[in-house]
């Protein structure tokens, strides 16, 4: 038992990263990590869950829960940065919890980061789905919706029929795309996430700017609609849980973390890749989320999770008609917010991807899984061969569960691993206080206990069959890990 919490000293680590020969290349500079976390956070978060979460829980408030999921943000990126500057390996908040804690609590995290990255990678492929539904709709092209949804999931058509899913296609092809595009190269990934992001920023703020003008100030009373009587739903209550839902709107940021191996100068560009690209997206984030609270009331949004509720916010920006029916200002801003969208969206799963096949990377280094996830490719220098399992796997999750339900898993996997990132950054501070350190997390012990207390918080927030899934979800990688992990552990058979 003993073994469970034998640790990796960060200097094996590091002397193991230099010495690595037929490793990952090192292509990306501040810039390409700024872009690489700009491209995983402006995603789904912003564009489908805010409008359910003020619908559902918060109402206008829900620029407060932005606020609230940034704070926990921003304690816990400190805190990534501290690491990302001391270990530049890929493998994130697990290789940085096997270097503190052991291997039981990296092997935990590592599997909990499966439910960061790729249920996040399905869940956003779901919203993809939906928009491009709602955008070909524009031109009379009407996919079949038992091809577009889960099983477990209805549509109402126009004339009142209610269609059940079978296998959402478009989720589907997606996900194959974005993998097969990181399986060509690092590089060509990051430039094509570069271009896509530059025009999610520019969306942003044409909806901000042209959306400003359109403000009811009437739709933020009451700014704190009072609580139902059930936890959740509005007042104070309803703020907490909002922010634990679109905390998924955050998830970005730490993904640049699990780049360490393939940056230029991890020392000095990871920090600014964390912590930038974290405060740029904060800045957006609440300028959209007033700007759509207020051109139209909350209540608008309730059910509009199936049909983008980004589009009912501008159909709302415009002046009210003869027949009293709002004729929108900027009819052309649908089709051209939606087509930025689209590609915004494959961008984040494009990252999400990437990150998971990256964590997947370090564990088979370690003997934690098989060799097939740690192969590199011979002539592209990438991570093939886990790149198309993992499509398939995400795949199955995409065509099949819905939307909501992926949603929160991805949440509370992402507060756990912040959690234990916090207590690792404490730790070492205690046990190891003179390694060098080229970022150190201000504050220390405060910052992590903030961290700490925040994201726990926000997970106690959470539904509780949430709860359930990640127990059982943890319970299958016990499972794995004592059959399989800890007999091919490579620090255990040391």
């Amino acid at each position: 038992m003993a073994n469970l919490w034998a640790k990796k000293s960060i200097l094996d680590i590091q002397k193991e990263s230099a010495e690595e020969k037929g490793g990952l290349k090192r292509t990306l500079g501040a810039v390409s990590l700024v872009a690489l976390g700009i491209g995983a956070i402006i995603g789904a978060g912003l564009f489908s869950i805010t409008g359910g979460a003020a619908a559902n829980n918060a109402g206008p408030s829900v620029t407060i829960s932005f606020v609230i999921a940034a704070l926990a943000c921003a304690f816990a990126g400190l805190c990534y940065a501290e690491f990302a500057s001391m270990i530049p390996i890929a493998g994130s908040a697990y290789t940085y919890s096997y270097a503190t804690m052991g291997e039981f609590i990296a092997w935990i995290i590592g599997w909990d980061l499966v439910l960061e990255y790729s249920v996040a990678a399905a869940m956003v492929s779901i919203s993809w789905s939906r928009y491009l539904v709602k955008f070909l709709g524009y031109f009379n092209i009407h996919l079949p919706a038992a091809y577009t949804l889960s099983p477990f999931d209805t549509a109402t058509l126009t004339d009142g029929t209610i269609v059940h899913g079978m296998i959402n296609i478009p989720a589907v092809f997606i996900i194959v795309v974005m993998s097969l595009l990181l399986v060509k190269g690092t590089k060509e990934s990051a430039f094509v996430n570069g271009l896509i992001v530059a025009i999610k920023i520019a969306v942003v703020l044409t909806f901000v700017i042209l959306g400003w003008s359109y403000i009811d100030t009437a739709n933020y009373v009451p700014y704190i609609p009072e609580n139902t009587g059930n936890f959740g739903d509005f007042g104070w209550s309803g703020i907490v849980r909002a922010a634990g839902i679109i905390f998924f709107a955050y998830i970005g940021f730490d993904a640049v973390s699990t780049a360490a191996q393939e940056a230029k100068n991890p020392k000095r560009d990871m920090p600014i890749g964390i912590l930038v690209s974290l405060v740029i997206c904060t800045i957006l984030y609440l300028l959209f989320a007033h700007v759509m609270t207020g051109v139209t009331s909350y209540k608008s949004f309730q059910g509009a999770d199936g049909i983008a509720p980004v589009a009912v916010a501008i159909d709302h920006m415009g002046t009210a008609g003869a027949n009293g029916v709002i004729v929108p200002a900027y009819p052309w801003l649908n089709k051209t917010i939606i087509i930025a969208i689209l590609a915004g969206y494959a961008s984040v799963i494009m990252v999400m991807l990437m990150g998971q096949s990256r964590v997947f990377y370090a564990m088979s280094k370690d003997g934690l899984l098989p060799k097939v996830f740690s192969d590199v490719h011979p002539k592209f220098g990438t991570l093939a061969k886990s790149n198309l399992l993992f499509m398939i796997f995400v795949s199955l999750f995409a065509a099949f569960v819905p939307a909501r339900v992926v949603g929160e898993m991805t949440s509370i996997g992402t507060l756990l691993a912040f959690v234990l990132v916090c207590i690792g950054v404490m730790v070492l501070r205690k046990t190891q206080p003179d390694l060098p350190r080229a970022f150190k997390t201000p504050l220390v012990p405060l910052v992590p206990i903030l961290g700490v207390i925040s994201c726990l918080g926000m997970m106690i927030a959470l539904p509780g069959d949430t709860w359930l899934r990640l127990l059982i979800w943890l319970a299958i990688g016990f499972i794995i890990y004592f059959i399989y992990g800890i007999k091919n552990s490579k620090l255990n058979r040391k």
